[in-house]
């Protein structure tokens, strides 16, 4: 088989998938990306640029439109050097989330075309409209985030099948698209969440000097790619002086970057971190929060072994693989109740509570932090969400 895979920041979502494939050596395996990551042994990627700058003048609402074409643009030039080299795929994987397979079936009208389904935009309920303390949608921003699902539609129409990694986020499709929606998800590598007795987290302590960490001592995780409000970030914030008042010796750390993510900025334009170190700072002991910013992976699984009690706080979004892999490795996980939590929540033993109830996060956090070391669960069996079971699955719906 002859697979292609398409993803601006490949490998994301494909890296399992695309190797696996790649390790066969009856098959051929190529990708196009813009950004230059490692990718998987046997994967030969081509990298594409956009062909021009976005206009200078341009409808406000088509701004985000014309971004997806100029990338549909580029990655179909690339496309098509890639068939006059001789390479004509039997069936392509694309991530339609930035338009670059809007016109790829014009490139490969032949190959079998397989979308991958993240996310579909709502103005209200999700993302957006969920938490009372985002400022209201303008008209223009309502408009705005209905066209955002333009290559949505338009990848969709295009696709013979696609896949979403939940149940969720299938759910967050139109009812006459899921039927060409299978939900496989893209895979957790169980054997790195094995606990680890001899992990070690060494940060900057705020007196100085540096604090080293290990399993054992009372932690508490979070973990965002973003600190934000999508990320119930602010929620974690108010929950976490009264458990760091509750367990004396407890430590907080906090991974994520502080630039803007999915969501809306805190009042004034702030980052989220300084806005609610303002508003909470000073009732935490300051000498226990640490927030380290984006740490390597490595550092994270670590964090995972080393940590009593992981907090995940979510709007109705995107599930993280952090939460997943987080329960997956045993670590106890307190966690908003919202839809995509609750896919996972009972079969992974996670505590829940509501997304805005601080005071019930606060519990779950103690009762975490209060456990005796050696109190540490095993893992929960969730086989389907296994690299080999995923990739099986993955394998199976395109060879078909």
């Amino acid at each position: 088989m002859k697979a292609l895979f398409i993803h601006q920041n490949f490998p994301g979502q494909f890296i399992h998938v695309s190797a696996a494939l790649a390790a066969d050596s009856g098959n051929q395996v190529a990708a196009l990306s813009m950004e230059r990551n490692p990718a998987p042994a046997g994967v030969a990627v081509r990298h594409y640029t956009l062909l021009r700058e976005p206009a200078e003048e341009i409808h406000p609402l088509l701004a985000d439109q014309e971004g997806m074409v100029l990338r549909a643009e580029a990655c179909a030039a690339a496309a098509l050097q890639l068939k006059r080299d001789g390479f004509e795929p039997d069936v392509i994987v694309a991530h339609p989330g930035w338009g670059e397979a809007l016109f790829i079936r014009d490139v490969f009208p032949r190959a079998r075309l397989v979308i991958y389904c993240e996310f579909y935009y709502a103005v209200e309920g999700r993302d957006v409209g969920f938490d009372p303390e985002e400022p209201p949608l303008t008209f223009a921003q309502r408009c705005r985030l209905r066209l955002k699902n333009t290559t949505n539609l338009l990848s969709l129409e295009l696709a013979d099948a696609a896949i979403s990694p939940t149940q969720w986020q299938k759910s967050t499709y139109p009812a006459w698209a899921q039927d060409k929606i299978t939900v496989i998800h893209d895979g957790i590598d169980l054997q790195r969440l094995r606990f680890n007795p001899r992990a070690r987290l060494t940060i900057e302590a705020a007196a100085g000097g540096h604090l080293t960490l290990r399993p054992g001592d009372e932690v508490l995780s979070y973990v965002s790619r973003s600190l934000e409000a999508v990320r119930g970030f602010h929620v974690f914030m108010r929950a976490l002086p009264e458990a760091l008042r509750r367990r004396p010796h407890a430590h907080a750390v906090i991974v994520g970057g502080a630039a803007p993510g999915y969501g809306w900025h805190a009042p004034g334009g702030r980052p989220w971190k300084d806005y609610m170190l303002d508003e909470v700072g000073g009732r935490l002991d300051l000498r226990r929060v640490h927030f380290v910013g984006k740490v390597p992976y490595q550092s994270y699984l670590d964090l995972l072994s080393i940590s009593k009690v992981h907090s995940y706080w979510t709007t109705p979004f995107v599930l993280s693989w952090s939460l997943l892999e987080a329960a997956l490795s045993g670590v106890p996980v307190a966690a908003a109740d919202t839809a995509p939590v609750r896919e996972f929540a009972g079969r992974l033993g996670i505590q829940t509570a509501g997304f805005f109830d601080h005071g019930q996060f606060s519990e779950h956090m103690v009762a975490g932090l209060s456990q005796a070391p050696a109190s540490r669960r095993a893992p929960p069996a969730m086989p389907e969400l296994s690299i080999a079971h995923c990739v099986r699955a993955q394998k199976k719906l395109l060879r078909h």
